[in-house]
């Protein structure tokens, strides 16, 4: 029964929608605006712990994954599955990220990430280990109002029918707010006996778990670069309060610095032809905040899609 259910949610969380009623939604009335899709996307949640002297990053392995699906001017859907390395530790990971714009100024942005099994890097010259054991879990909703209308769809870009009817430039900025629950663990903590000599006692962590809210603001835009490619480019940064604990193997302390902040930021670009298009977007979310005694947390989400689709319908 889960797994069904965890189809369903990662089906909505690729929907995205625009427009005015449920009809108007759902429902797209031109044959000329549906497409068959393959896709490749790179979907990642990694993090970092630095001081003024190290730095030691954890990464995930099976970033990649292919997919089919299906799109119109109002929805698409996009089933992808993960792509494996035999010959490397495996991740295990639920990867929902999803954006859409409700009723021409309210650009929404939900992401849900779970990740179990991360690769050990640092700057400092011990070897890479992949560890089983360290689990990361990141929640999050942005809200973006903005102060004119969003005069285009992601829907139309993603779809390769973005070229119509739009403005060669649009740009309006807007004021929103973020929420975020986010979480790290490792047993018995997320630095080995090799790597924890390099740091102080308190960034030994064994658990981490932060309740951030914050505002922020930013711009949306889109331009038509020739009668066959469009692109997009948003960026907004954010501040925000955190309600941080963290426990040691024998200890546990909550920072005394409570900022976060954060930058989110998308790029899109389209390239549309009569029967054919290309898409290709690229999103990154970045977190950061203090953990005191000199340790400093980084978390970094990562999104990016390229898809191929063909058009369907009558074009003379």
């Amino acid at each position: 029964m889960r797994k069904p259910f965890l189809l369903f949610i990662c089906c909505l969380g690729c929907i995205s929608l625009y427009g005015q009623d449920l009809d108007s939604l759902l429902v797209d009335r031109d044959d000329r605006n549906y497409s068959l899709r393959i896709f490749s996307n790179f979907k990642v949640n990694k993090f970092n712990i630095t001081d003024s002297d190290s730095k030691t990053k954890f990464v995930p392995n099976n970033r990649y994954g292919l997919g089919a699906g299906f799109a119109n001017k109002k929805i698409i859907i996009d089933i992808a599955i993960n792509i494996k390395n035999p010959n490397k530790e495996k991740t295990s990971r639920f990867d929902l990220q999803g954006t859409t714009i409700l009723k021409n100024k309210n650009y929404v942005k939900i992401f849900t990430q779970v990740y179990k099994g991360f690769n050990v890097k640092n700057d400092f010259d011990e070897p890479t280990v992949f560890r089983g054991d360290i689990r990361s879990v990141s929640v999050g909703l942005n809200y973006l109002y903005t102060f004119s209308d969003i005069e285009f769809s992601y829907s139309v870009l993603k779809a390769g029918l973005a070229n119509k009817n739009y403005d060669n430039v649009f740009i309006t900025g807007g004021i929103g707010a973020f929420g975020s629950f986010d979480y790290f663990s490792g047993n018995p903590s997320i630095l080995s006996e090799t790597t924890s000599p390099y740091y102080n006692e308190q960034a030994d962590v064994k658990r981490y778990k932060g309740l951030s809210f914050g505002v922020l603001a930013g711009f949306i835009s889109f331009f038509k670069l020739s009668n066959n490619i469009s692109a997009t480019l948003n960026v907004m940064p954010g501040i925000g309060l955190v309600d941080k604990r963290v426990q040691l193997q024998d200890d546990s302390f909550k920072p005394s610095d409570p900022m976060l902040y954060k930058l989110d930021f998308l790029v899109g670009l389209s390239y549309n032809l009569n029967r054919y298009y290309v898409s290709l977007t690229y999103n990154n979310g970045i977190y950061s905040t203090n953990l005191d005694y000199g340790n400093n947390y980084l978390l970094n989400l990562t999104k990016a899609k390229l898809a191929v689709g063909y058009k369907f319908g009558n074009r003379k």
